[in-house]
């Protein structure tokens, strides 16, 4: 009878440690996010990103992690979104130019010389119109937690390009997009589609002639090795948009949806101080390396594509009614 009870006792025992290990993995099971984005791990925004990942784990004492995967190590932005509209990725950075395949909202930004200048275009992705185009691809698969500041592009070359004319019949480098697809075509240039991580080697072999994009980006993308001159048109401010996939944030208790909300808007804000200095510095670094930096008369490339607004009050009066929105954001 003794040797019955101190079976019952262990068995007890034993079942009680049982339910304790099993309640204390509970406790402490970690949810780990998967981030990819485009860039390297020197470029502003993989800080920013660095920042977000580490208020996450912060606020939710370590129960949500986020592992960030640089230099297109899980594909490129297209893939990127891809994969999380299949659930394989949990976040990701893209930009407004790719996203116009997705949600044709987020082409607004691609509009050359909508915003008036930097604190008007900040208004505007403040703004309710800035959330609107957040949400606007939820039908799709994901939605856009926060922006991120891209600076404004420019066009640059092998040659100098202080006027439109001197676009004329080049190959210019583009993303995915549309609209700056439609822009090039109207500055009399030659648009090319082609992914980030191929255009070193396009530049470098003539495929194509030019490209636009942030100082940032071209000196840390080392693409000043190939092209020597950055005209300093500004034709665009294309937000980068850090993404979350609806099936990723719907897994999360909504305390941890919150924080990750919160997170990326706390990030957001960060960036803009980071892309400030970064730009400074690497136009600097640019310069050292033999690149020329030109200053043009921008009213000469706004007069160049004003037709473009013409036209798309003419065939998509839902696009236009936006931009007299964003034109009116003081």
């Amino acid at each position: 009878m003794q040797n019955n009870k101190r079976q019952v006792l262990g068995i007890t025992s034993i079942a009680a440690g049982v339910m304790f290990m099993l309640s204390a993995s509970q406790a402490f099971a970690v949810t780990t996010l998967k981030l990819s984005h485009n860039q390297n791990r020197d470029h502003a925004v993989h800080k920013a990103m660095t920042e977000f990942a580490n208020e996450v784990k912060e606020k939710t004492n370590g129960e949500l992690r986020i592992r960030i995967y640089s230099d297109s190590q899980l594909g490129n932005q297209r893939e990127s979104i891809e994969l999380m509209q299949n659930g394989a990725l949990d976040i990701a950075k893209s930009n407004a130019a790719e996203l116009e395949a997705f949600s044709p909202a987020y082409s607004i930004f691609n509009l050359p010389y909508l915003f008036r200048d930097k604190a008007h275009y900040q208004q505007v992705i403040n703004s309710d119109i800035g959330k609107e185009i957040l949400d606007s691809s939820q039908n799709v698969g994901f939605i856009g937690l926060t922006y991120y500041d891209a600076g404004a592009r420019s066009f640059y070359a092998k040659k100098p390009i202080r006027t439109p004319e001197d676009l004329n019949g080049l190959k210019i480098r583009v993303q995915p997009s549309p609209t700056a697809i439609a822009m090039v075509k109207g500055l009399k240039g030659n648009p090319t589609p082609l992914a980030y991580g191929e255009l070193y080697t396009a530049l470098q072999q003539g495929v194509v002639d030019a490209a636009e994009n942030n100082i940032t980006s071209f000196t840390l993308s080392r693409h000043g090795e190939v092209t020597k001159f950055f005209s300093l048109d500004e034709h665009t401010m294309i937000p980068d948009v850090l993404l979350i996939s609806n099936k990723s944030l719907n897994k999360l208790t909504t305390a941890q949806q919150e924080i990750v909300k919160k997170a990326a808007l706390n990030s957001s804000k960060y960036m803009m101080q980071l892309w400030e200095k970064s730009e400074q510095e690497q136009r600097t670094k640019a310069e050292k390396q033999g690149v020329e930096f030109i200053v043009v008369d921008k009213t000469l490339f706004q007069n160049a594509v004003n037709p473009m607004y013409d036209d798309i009050a003419r065939t998509q009066p839902e696009l236009f009614e936006m931009v007299n929105r964003v034109r009116k954001v003081e």
